[in-house]
């Protein structure tokens, strides 16, 4: 069982290293190519569709979609945000930005209730349930900044991208952390 628990725990130091990193490129080609139209718009359709698909790995690897609801959910939010953000395109920026807050909302309770889920089998979830809360508070910022009378842009959502590579990274390293004491402690 404790090497079960540490397989686990590897797994998500390096899961929550390559969302930080996705994270992080994703924020530099976004503030590099944010005046080019057909780029910006590409990128904002990639960032929910690689959360899904980065949930779908993950629930895989702790048990599959059954024993992991929500993720599965998040999968299911991720991917309908995907294809919402392809029609809010259509529209215009204010509705991409509603779509992302509404997004955001949604997947930061979730990745809250996975945190508190996670909490008594990995430990060092604070930063997700802290990342997930501040998610739910993002998701309202873009919605009320969606109703405003300023052009959005793909720069409105790189804050929001900044706070998850912040906190994934974060997670990350304090699960390292705690990798190596049970390690030190072990031997």
């Amino acid at each position: 069982m404790q090497n079960e628990a540490s397989s686990q725990t590897s797994w998500l130091r390096s899961y929550y290293f390559g969302r930080g990193f996705f994270s992080v490129a994703w924020i530099a080609l976004a503030v590099v190519l944010a005046g080019q139209p057909v780029p910006a718009s590409l990128l904002l359709v990639i960032y929910p569709a690689w959360d899904a698909v980065a949930n779908l790995f993950d629930a895989r690897s702790n048990g599959g979609l059954k024993a992991n609801s929500s993720q599965a959910l998040n999968v299911a939010v991720s991917s309908i945000t995907t294809v919402a953000v392809v029609l809010a395109m259509i529209r215009d920026m204010h509705a991409v930005l509603a779509v992302f807050g509404v997004w955001a909302i949604l997947s930061g309770l979730l990745q809250l209730y996975t945190g508190v889920r996670r909490w008594r089998a990995y430990g060092a979830q604070w930063v997700m349930i802290l990342s997930g809360a501040q998610s739910t508070l993002a998701g309202g910022f873009m919605i009320t900044r969606s109703l405003g009378t300023a052009a959005p842009s793909i720069l409105d959502i790189v804050p929001y991208a900044g706070f998850g590579a912040f906190y994934f990274l974060l997670s990350a390293i304090w699960l390292s952390v705690a990798i190596r004491r049970q390690a030190s402690a072990r031997g």
